[in-house]
């Protein structure tokens, strides 16, 4: 998400006659956007701000903007208060306090730009910073803004705001005017992603969207993330089984694999519920499909033996992705307020490092798997002497060639494979 909306204010401030600087010295306008979902971002974000504080005091014209999820939609007081070098406090997804703040004293750039520059996201007229348009191949397509459901461990809610989702004629207009920038692959994002639509009276949900975006000229791959097993419909499954350009790789987070955890958490299913969803979807989309998920360790009061369901939920279901974190408390959220962060930090990371190996070994069979066979990539850039591309389900494939492969679609044979990526031969 973070992503994207950088992407956006590179555009909103090229149109103001900005230069994208290599170099923050030599900057006239400093952006640092921010991510708060953990303590070491958060950490990361002050300690770029105080580095960033001597260059403003060298040079009092310099701007410096805080944006995103640090700032949050309410007013930022404290951080006003804590920060008074930084000249624009600017919420997530929204470039307007900083083109207003760029603006002022010039009646006629404000009129035209300031409007327009407002909440740029909902609108649907993107144009890539120049230093992106026609070399990049796959964007980030935010659908659902914010959200509601309010799990006890997550501060997405306080800082993004409750859930809002975009008019299905502007994420078009995006994504169309993306492929005609040469973008041939866009994920839309949500932190529940399934939930699009919900809250707008008419309008598609994210299976309608999906074959709508499906029939844009151009665009030759779709993903979504993040969603929530709540909202895995049959019907969001079947659009993915039956659409060619949506590829069969789902995100859906399961956080921890005891019921009482999940109870703690308020997440709203049962390990047992999510078993009988990996089956589901395997099921409906294909054996070949694969899942990612998301786990906590650590949660407040996780025994050994409540990880050990966990460790065990993984082992059986073989999932081809496992995003992990080990818990931290976030300020203001149920679970920092109400339960004590009682596993010591060097347990979480044992119990992490667990599930890690376990993962690399599961990952490791399911790659060892395409040995020999061809799969159909979508190369995205060169790194060092080898393409980089991805293929359906989403694995990092690296070939060697001599040619240009940007945005092309290859057949690749594959040749060697690992737990995080695999190495082939295009055969085209």
């Amino acid at each position: 998400m973070n992503v994207a909306d950088s992407q956006r204010v590179a555009s909103a401030l090229e149109r103001l006659g900005y230069h994208p600087s290599p170099q923050a010295e030599d900057a006239d306008v400093i952006v640092l956007n921010t991510c708060v979902v953990r303590q070491s971002a958060e950490d990361k974000a002050y300690g770029r701000l105080t580095s960033l504080r001597p260059l403003k005091q060298r040079r009092p014209e310099l701007v410096i903007n805080l944006m995103g999820c640090l700032v949050g939609v309410r007013e930022p007081a404290k951080l006003r208060q804590r920060l008074p070098y930084v000249d624009v406090f600017s919420p997530p997804s929204d470039v307007g306090p900083l083109v207003e703040f760029l603006t002022q004293g010039e009646a006629r750039r404000l009129e035209e730009n300031a409007a327009a520059q407002r909440n740029a996201l909902l609108d649907g007229d993107l144009v890539l910073p120049e230093s992106e348009r026609g070399k990049l191949v796959a964007a980030h397509v935010p659908v659902v803004l914010g959200c509601s459901h309010a799990c006890t461990f997550c501060i997405i809610p306080y800082r993004r705001g409750i859930e809002r989702s975009r008019r299905v004629g502007d994420i078009l207009a995006e994504v169309r005017a993306l492929a005609a920038q040469g973008v041939k692959e866009v994920t839309f994002l949500g932190q529940i992603v399934d939930r699009y639509g919900k809250d707008i009276p008419d309008g598609p949900n994210l299976a309608g969207l999906l074959r709508l975006a499906s029939q844009v000229e151009g665009l030759e791959r779709i993903r979504f993330l993040t969603s929530h097993p709540n909202w895995m419909s049959d019907e969001l499954l079947d659009a993915v089984a039956e659409l060619p350009k949506v590829m069969p790789h789902i995100e859906v987070p399961v956080q921890a694999g005891d019921d009482q955890i999940l109870e703690n958490m308020k997440r709203g299913y049962s390990a047992e519920d999510y078993r009988r969803l990996v089956e589901k979807i395997r099921a409906r989309i294909g054996s070949e499909v694969s899942i990612g998920t998301d786990v906590i360790v650590g949660f407040p009061g996780e025994s050994e033996a409540q990880f050990q369901r966990t460790y065990d939920l993984l082992a059986m279901l073989k999932l081809d992705v496992a995003h992990l974190a080990r818990y931290s408390p976030r300020p203001g959220t149920v679970a920092e307020r109400r339960m004590e962060n009682d596993v010591p930090e060097e347990e979480k990371m044992r119990r992490f490092r667990l599930l890690e190996d376990l993962q690399a070994g599961i990952v490791g069979e399911i790659n060892a798997r395409s040995l020999g066979k061809e799969v159909s990539v979508l190369f995205e850039e060169k790194v060092k002497n080898r393409w980089k591309g991805r293929s359906p389900t989403n694995r990092l494939v690296f070939v060697e060639s001599e040619g240009d492969l940007r945005g092309r679609i290859l057949p690749v044979r594959i040749e060697w494979s690992g737990p995080w990526s695999m190495i082939g031969k295009t055969t085209a």
